[in-house]
């Protein structure tokens, strides 16, 4: 994080690390913003940092400290007009279900473009992701001998686990696509015994498509796992923004001077997209180098080509922000 915020200022900008940890760099004076929301945390897992084969290796080169080193390339590289300033963020815990950098940049920022740092690949253009929802479950029993009547705990936990997915399945039918369904991840399940009682515990994850909201997935699931307990996090809305917009427009041709025939996606996972855009309400996308598919994995790499023209992309995009509000 220092020297994240050490190198943007080398680079010209202001830098801070702020109140809730961010690494903060701002270029340009002007009232209205265009703010470039990375993030800067990686889950855990070490790939070893090295270039082969035209590409740069290491946890994060995809997701998302790429996106968040190309923004800061571009930010810098850029001619920024007379009334906008570009605030780069690199947001902390994005990872986590808590997203405390987003959640606090949304509070302090009211930008009229965002751009957030997510791998789209360098000729697409992300404009959603689905929601977010995580059941942690819980049953302690006293133990029993494994020829009685009475199911384990791990027995109840795989049961509910079995509800759940049929339950999901029910709220997707006739949904071709993994972006409008309901789809439900088993995290983690563990079940040990002390000799006197059994405890079970998993957390399943859910991803949620636009018009399904966290709280209506609880609804459904409420009294379903008893005797467990289950407790509720991470609740984040589907958001989809809107083509036709001038940061999308902006996209589109500046990747078509770099050579490329740009294209639409959304993402079947959770951004800080799902934090900010509904607070700011204001012509966004998420864009950077890599390939999600690559995301969290051992093999996590970006090439080094690619990454250059994002950068490019980038900054032909800062270049034309419009003169006008």
């Amino acid at each position: 994080m220092e020297w994240l915020v050490e190198r943007m200022a080398a680079l010209g900008m202001r830098a801070e690390r702020d109140a809730a940890g961010n690494a903060v760099g701002i270029i340009g004076d002007g009232e209205r913003q265009v703010v470039l929301l990375g993030h800067i945390d990686t889950v855990p897992g070490v790939v070893p940092v090295r270039r082969e084969n035209g590409a740069l290796y290491g946890r994060g080169s995809v997701d998302a400290k790429g996106p968040l080193a190309a923004f800061v390339c571009a930010a810098a590289r850029a001619t920024i007009p007379d009334g906008w300033q570009v605030v780069v963020v690199g947001a902390v815990e994005e990872e986590w279900a808590t997203s405390k950098g987003a959640h606090y940049a949304a509070t302090r920022y009211r930008p009229q473009w965002c751009i957030i740092g997510e791998p789209s690949g360098w000729d697409r253009i992300t404009l959603g992701y689905k929601g977010r929802l995580l059941a942690h479950y819980s049953l302690r029993q006293p133990g029993a001998h494994s020829a009685g009547q009475t199911p384990s705990a791990a027995e109840q936990a795989v049961a509910f686990w079995n509800r759940v997915a049929a339950i999901c399945a029910e709220m997707s039918v006739g949904q071709e696509r993994a972006f409008d369904q309901v789809t439900p991840g088993l995290r983690s399940i563990n079940a040990v015994s002390d000799g006197l009682y059994e405890t079970a515990k998993m957390v399943i994850g859910f991803r949620l498509p636009p018009g399904v909201s966290p709280h209506e997935v609880e609804a459904r699931l409420a009294g379903l796992a008893a005797p467990a307990e289950v407790q509720f996090t991470g609740h984040e809305t589907a958001f989809r923004a809107e083509k036709n917009t001038p940061v999308a427009r902006a996209f589109l041709r500046a990747i078509r001077a770099e050579g490329g025939t740009p294209a639409f996606k959304v993402k079947t996972g959770t951004s800080d997209m799902n934090v900010v855009a509904p607070v700011w309400r204001c012509p966004i996308v998420a864009y950077g180098p890599g390939d999600s598919a690559l995301d969290h994995t051992p093999d996590e790499h970006v090439p080094i080509e690619d990454f250059q023209k994002a950068v490019r992309v980038l900054t032909d995009v800062l270049n034309a922000l419009p003169s006008d509000a």
